[in-house]
């Protein structure tokens, strides 16, 4: 009976501090040290009004914006759905979305450089990256330029002011929040 007792107090011991003392005390600490990303790294615009995350990709259709890769997260970019494809390289599906998407970029970007960077064409593992390489943004310049009716050179000002580099220099890869860029790109042309 002695050894059931023990177990118990332990295990409720346990529980209590596992369970609500250090998931509290860890939220706390995050809200104070790192409140922006504990709540969800949310972008707001100039009313204040929350226009999505730094950390959730969106689509953007638009000629005067930069488009991010593609996703099969749902109806695209559904943080409720956030998934791949799941298809295969063999798979006749991935290979007529290719197509498509490779037909329209270059419909819609006639005066870009070829060829097409990958990462326009494949989706990511969570179907929700916000992120383009800087390479992949620079590629859609001219559409851009010409939708906003700016210079190219302006444009790319603005996509090189968003690069972000690797973390602490040598994780992950350079890239471009394709989110920031956008709402960077409205505030300084206007929206088209």
């Amino acid at each position: 009976m002695k050894a059931t007792a023990a177990a118990i107090r332990v295990a409720l011991f346990t529980l209590f501090t596992t369970g609500i003392v250090y998931p509290l005390a860890v939220t706390g600490l995050a809200q104070v040290m790192f409140s922006g990303k504990a709540n969800g790294s949310l972008v707001t615009d100039e009313k204040g009004t929350v226009i999505g995350s730094e950390l959730i990709g969106q689509k953007f259709t638009k000629p005067a914006y930069l488009q991010g890769r593609p996703s099969a997260a749902g109806d695209g970019y559904d943080g409720n759905a956030s998934s791949p494809s799941n298809f295969g390289v063999t798979s006749q599906k991935l290979h007529d979305r290719i197509a498509a998407d490779t037909e329209r970029l270059l419909q819609e970007n006639p005066d870009a450089p070829r060829p097409i960077p990958p990462e326009l064409l494949a989706a990511s593992a969570s179907g929700l990256d916000p992120h383009v390489s800087p390479e992949a943004a620079r590629w859609q310049v001219p559409r851009i330029a010409k939708a906003r009716g700016v210079s190219e050179a302006r444009i790319a000002m603005v996509i090189d002011r968003y690069a972000e580099g690797r973390e602490l220099g040598l994780l992950g890869e350079p890239r471009v929040n394709v989110l920031l860029v956008n709402l960077a790109l409205d505030r300084q042309f206007g929206r088209p």
